[in-house]
């Protein structure tokens, strides 16, 4: 990525390419409208169920989203976390995707508009349409993977800059600044150590082999709270 906003944005975070703010030389541009593409997105999920070995095009089409959303939040993230907003609308993002598929990385051309937070709902919105449709998902629960994946990203990039406290305090008034149905986000601390308390599940211990996430809301909350202070041993 040569000059550009979000090279000014990666500038300012350590580990910037780790974060996906910085595509891989071998990875594959694909620009952020085609995730609005309902027949691009079935494809997308079609191809995770070969690698999957499933047919269930409802969790399926909700793990891609668990994965993508990340990505495609994260320039819009890192903008607003380093003081240099950047767009969130789709027409100036590129995702960028390894062999198989798997979006790692996201750049925005562009600074943020007079209203960032309508260019962020406007995009998940129009996103969130696209995934419920090809996997014949609700898009409630697509809403709530999207929060989740904004507190993660804030969580990871504040921690990048060593202010995680700063940095995750901007989720709620950015899900508030978006507005419904995107669900405030949620924190919680455990040894000292902060996680994201998940308001979606990502269904993927429903695939074949995988295991159930460590702060997955399905839990028994004496279980995560235990799976979370070992975490936080680590």
């Amino acid at each position: 990525m040569d000059g550009g906003p979000q090279a000014v944005v990666a500038a300012r975070v350590p580990g910037a390419a780790g974060l996906g703010l910085l595509p891989p030389p071998s990875a594959r541009p694909v620009p952020a409208a085609l995730l609005a593409d309902p027949d691009w997105t079935a494809r997308r999920v079609t191809a995770l169920g070969r690698r999957y070995r499933s047919d269930d095009r409802r969790v399926l089409a909700t793990v891609w989203w668990y994965s993508a959303s990340a990505v495609l939040l994260t320039p819009v993230v890192a903008g607003l976390a380093t003081g240099r907003p950047l767009s969130a609308r789709l027409a100036d993002t590129t995702l960028y995707e390894l062999t198989g598929g798997l979006p790692v990385a996201g750049v925005s051309a562009a600074p943020a508009g007079p209203d960032p937070a309508g260019e962020l709902r406007e995009a998940l919105a129009a996103v969130v349409a696209a995934v419920a449709r090809a996997g014949g998902v609700r898009e409630r629960p697509l809403w709530a993977v999207a929060t989740d994946s904004l507190a993660g990203r804030l969580l990871v990039v504040g921690r990048a800059l060593g202010d995680v406290a700063t940095v995750t305090a901007l989720a709620a008034p950015v899900a508030a600044a978006v507005g419904e149905p995107l669900p405030a986000p949620r924190y919680t601390d455990v040894g000292g150590v902060r996680f994201v308390r998940r308001v979606s599940c990502c269904l993927l211990y429903r695939l074949p082999a995988q295991p159930v996430c460590t702060a997955c809301p399905g839990r028994p909350p004496a279980e995560r709270q235990v799976l979370l202070e070992a975490a936080a041993r680590l």
